[in-house]
């Protein structure tokens, strides 16, 4: 018995369903391009098999083991390494049984649809991950992962990708995107500059991240210019490895456009210790300065707001940042964009992708800003809201104002490697059945549905990204 239904995800009304399907077979084999993700260079530069199912699957990915923990399942005991020295699992088989004894829980969820796609395309399994099933699956895998064929570059391969971005801080030495460019392969590994470490005063160890930023650029970093400089001898560097974009995670999505005075005087009191009023306004200049680097040196900015990090004091105490227990939460576009889009909002060259955790915000603020504003883009749904539901929302509400041509297509926005290829073909079935809606209600033409598809599975990723 297959795992995957053929066709999953397209509209249960027969008619709608086939135009559905004929659009998915325009896009399913297309190459994948991923702008922005979270997977580790290192994996490309050394090759080096995957360890085991268990951190393949379940430690590394908050997806993952945040479902397990809201059941009661402690996050020690699916292996996610502590950083204040307690006991943790190290006995893989045992952490993936615990998984496949919940594997339940991710009934009707969308890494339910990523994980069977995995096993399925993957590892050629067609029976469901259960406790019955747990060490029959564990060995199968086991046994995929110490073939080459299973390793990170022949993956790579295997899925198509034509392009995939890292993120990088800004103090990173990129030593393993030099070791892939030095090894001569063919895959094309292009790092994305984050340099919130340097930019966010609430980031631990803020003062010395950039005391850190002028050595390694000899530029001085305790004056308003010099820190400056050094951002842009950074991007310089990110650049010659390919880089094509920034991206900035931060709490709110407040710009400022202060005078350079009064920028120079907030650096200067942000390095002595903040006020949390002067970290948020500091942030938000700080957006405005990215995005005027971006008219110079050409590199996309992304924002990434609205997640109110590490909500559990306790989880984060002991395990740490990324550990699923960042929360969504509500964000003002409208007003917090003003003051970066009345600096460069009217530049045609320049472009700033916004991304959302607030759905409320994509046809009240997002779609008509992007709708009238040259520079500014619309991300995909990301997070929380890359579910097939969360994906059909974000066309609905944003396509009747800022059309498709004012989005970027898709990015999987992942560590899991194993889901880039399960998220991207997600995307493609859904953007297959939004079209066949127009299509079917007359808002669409039939001969014009299977280009836009294209460019929403493939070309304005490419584009936008300068990729």
């Amino acid at each position: 018995m297959a795992l995957l239904c053929p066709d999953r995800l397209f509209p249960p009304d027969p008619a709608t369903r086939d135009l559905a399907r004929a659009i998915y077979e325009e896009v399913k084999d297309l190459p994948i391009v991923s702008p922005h993700g979270h997977t580790e260079p290192r994996w490309f530069a050394e090759d080096d098999a995957f360890p085991d199912p268990a951190r393949l699957f379940v430690t590394p990915d908050h997806y993952v083991f945040r479902m397990l923990v809201s059941q009661g399942v402690a996050m020690a005991d699916l292996g996610v390494p502590r950083i204040d020295d307690g006991p943790t699992e190290t006995d893989s088989r045992a952490i993936w049984r615990r998984f496949a004894e919940h594997y339940r829980l991710f009934r009707g969820t969308p890494s339910r649809l990523w994980l069977d796609h995995a096993l399925e395309t993957v590892f050629g399994i067609e029976e469901r991950l259960s406790a019955e099933t747990a060490d029959r699956l564990y060995d199968r895998i086991a046994d995929c992962l110490a073939r080459p064929e299973f390793r990170p570059r022949a993956l790579y391969d295997r899925f198509g990708v034509e392009v995939i971005a890292t993120t990088d801080s800004a103090l990173d030495d990129l030593r393993w995107h030099a070791t892939i460019r030095e090894s001569g392969w063919h895959g094309r590994v292009v790092p994305t500059y984050r340099p919130d470490a340097v930019i966010d005063p609430d980031a631990p160890d803020f003062a010395a991240n950039v005391a850190r930023l002028g050595e390694i650029t000899d530029c001085d970093t305790g004056s308003w210019e010099g820190y400056l400089e050094a951002h842009r001898a950074r991007r310089a560097f990110f650049k010659s490895f390919g880089c094509t974009a920034t991206d900035h995670g931060h709490p709110s999505a407040a710009t400022a456009n202060l005078s350079q005075r009064e920028a120079a005087d907030l650096f200067a009191r942000v390095l002595a210790g903040p006020t949390p009023a002067e970290a948020e306004a500091f942030r938000a200049q700080m957006l405005t300065e990215m995005a005027k680097m971006s008219l110079d040196d050409g590199l996309v900015m992304q924002i990434h707001p609205g997640a109110r990090r590490n909500h559990s004091p306790e989880v984060f105490g002991a395990f740490g940042r990324d550990k699923g227990f960042d929360i969504p939460t509500r964000t003002d576009y409208v007003a917090a964009l003003k003051p970066l889009l009345d600096a460069v909002g009217m530049r045609a060259e320049l472009t700033v992708i916004a991304f959302t955790l607030d759905e409320s915000a994509y046809a009240r603020e997002l779609a008509p800003l992007a709708g009238a504003y040259p520079a500014l883009r619309l991300g995909p749904a990301w997070w929380f809201h890359d579910s097939p539901e969360g994906m059909r929302r974000y066309r609905e509400m944003t396509t009747e104002t800022a059309g498709f041509g004012n989005t970027v297509g898709f990015n999987d926005d992942t560590r899991a490697f194993l889901s880039i290829p399960a998220r991207h073909d997600m995307a493609r079935r859904v953007d297959a059945a939004f079209l066949a809606t127009l299509v079917a209600t007359g808002r669409l033409d039939a001969d014009e549905a299977p280009e836009v598809a294209r460019d929403l599975a493939y070309g304005l990723a490419k584009a936008a990204y300068r990729l």
